[in-house]
């Protein structure tokens, strides 16, 4: 049986548990042509078929990379999608492949940044950001992905940067400490709830005792 006839639009569900099993299904048996084929209908003439797809996909990212990384080159491809769920499935999947998959993926960088700055979507700028903090924790895309980080943290929306600070500790060193409190420190009493500022204020705290 095809994957595809399992999939949550093939059942008529609306929901995503059909897609979650598959994708559990896929992994506990490391099926390899059934990522092929979730892969190649990626371009289904049927919509919600390609939705279910990257859904699959990218939870299998999540829990076994390497059984998606080699596809780096269709996930990207699929960042000028004209479905904006395709392009914000793609930016979770290769998210989820970035440190399996790095020099592909730092290869199309500056095409996802764009779209992440271009989409309007938080999923893909979560997921950018996300993208940021893996390649630049690598020794070879260190100086180029830490400015860029730095970028998103100061731009970003006051509701992300919480999150976006957290992320970014494991890229931080001695040599990048400064310049990552000096954001902070300039954007933590322009959030806007006490909940935020103290999120940021842990992050701070973290950051004071790296050498």
């Amino acid at each position: 049986m095809s994957v595809l006839e399992k999939l949550a639009t093939a059942l008529n569900r609306r929901d995503e548990v059909p897609n979650q099993e598959m994708a559990r299904k896929i992994v506990s048996e490391r099926n390899a042509a059934a990522v092929q084929e979730l892969i190649e209908s990626l371009n289904h003439k049927n919509k919600g078929i390609q939705s279910d797809c990257i859904k699959v996909l990218y939870e299998i990212g999540g829990s076994n990379p390497d059984l998606i990384a080699k596809y780096y080159k269709e996930f990207g491809n699929l960042l000028e999608s004209k479905n904006n769920r395709l392009v914000w499935g793609a930016m979770t999947a290769l998210d989820t492949i970035a440190g399996k998959e790095p020099k592909g993926v730092y290869g199309m960088l500056s095409k996802i940044l764009k779209v992440a700055d271009s989409s309007g979507s938080v999923i893909a700028r979560d997921h950018a950001v996300g993208i940021l903090v893996k390649l630049g924790t690598l020794k070879p895309y260190k100086r180029v992905c830490v400015p860029l980080l730095i970028e998103e943290l100061m731009g970003c929306p006051n509701n992300q940067f919480p999150m976006y600070v957290e992320m970014s500790v494991p890229v931080v060193d001695a040599d990048s400490k400064k310049r990552f409190q000096q954001v902070i420190e300039r954007r933590i009493d322009k959030l806007d709830k006490e909940s935020q500022k103290k999120r940021v204020a842990k992050v701070l705290k973290k950051l004071a005792k790296i050498s």
